[in-house]
């Protein structure tokens, strides 16, 4: 059989890639990767080559397609149900909070764009950005001390959550966001997984600079 293909965009400032890539690298699924620069002229008639929305991410698995983060996270869940949290409680908050990502922090994603290469300590404070940062540090402090206090990730084990969350991870070490001492062991532990350490290593170097992200300079 084939191998899945997993296409995304530019590492360096695309978040929505990031998810679903952590999710396979660390369930351990073998696949082939397609790489699109976004925002360049041919972008959207070589992302429609694969995907019929025209964006990243875009999981190929066989004569399946399925695209946007958390859809490939739930098809991914369908043969490695270890992504969610067994028991219910668990299960149920991680799909809230998962949703709630997808769907939410619109002030996060604006003011404080995932931009791997650069570092904009105490850039894109608005209120609006900060009182969404201090909902997600509520949400891991929650996550951590309910579920996952003595174990790594926010239920315990590696789940849908925390590949959901990676972006926030690495937007707050690019805006140098101050966390508790619960969700920096969490952030800390994010960052040295060796698959997001790939991610980044690959982020440092891209060479394209898309301004919409980069309005800090």
């Amino acid at each position: 059989m084939s191998r899945p293909t997993l296409v995304v965009g530019n590492k360096n400032y695309s978040s929505w890639s990031l998810r679903p890539w952590l999710a396979m690298k660390v369930l351990g699924v073998d696949f082939d990767e397609v790489r699109i620069p976004l925002y360049q002229p041919e972008s959207k008639t070589a992302l429609l080559r694969y995907s019929p929305a025209g964006k990243v991410p875009c999981l190929l698995d066989g004569s399946i397609r399925v695209w946007d983060s958390l859809a490939i996270l739930e098809y991914l869940a369908e043969t490695h149900r270890e992504l969610w949290p067994e028991a219910p409680a668990a299960r149920a908050l991680a799909r809230s909070i998962c949703a709630e990502m997808h769907s939410g922090f619109p002030n996060l994603r604006h003011h404080m764009s995932m931009n791997i290469r650069k570092r904009h300590p105490g850039k894109g404070r608005t209120p609006e950005s900060q009182a969404e940062a201090r909902r997600v540090i509520d949400m891991w402090s929650d996550c951590r001390e309910r579920f996952g206090a003595t174990r790594p990730f926010l239920f315990g084990r590696f789940s849908a959550a925390d590949a959901m969350y990676a972006p926030v991870v690495l937007r707050f070490r690019t805006y140098e966001v101050a966390l508790p001492p619960v969700c920096r062991t969490y952030a800390d532990m994010i960052l040295a997984l060796p698959a997001m350490r790939e991610w980044i290593s690959a982020a440092e170097r891209e060479t394209e600079s898309l301004p919409q992200f980069e309005q800090y300079g």
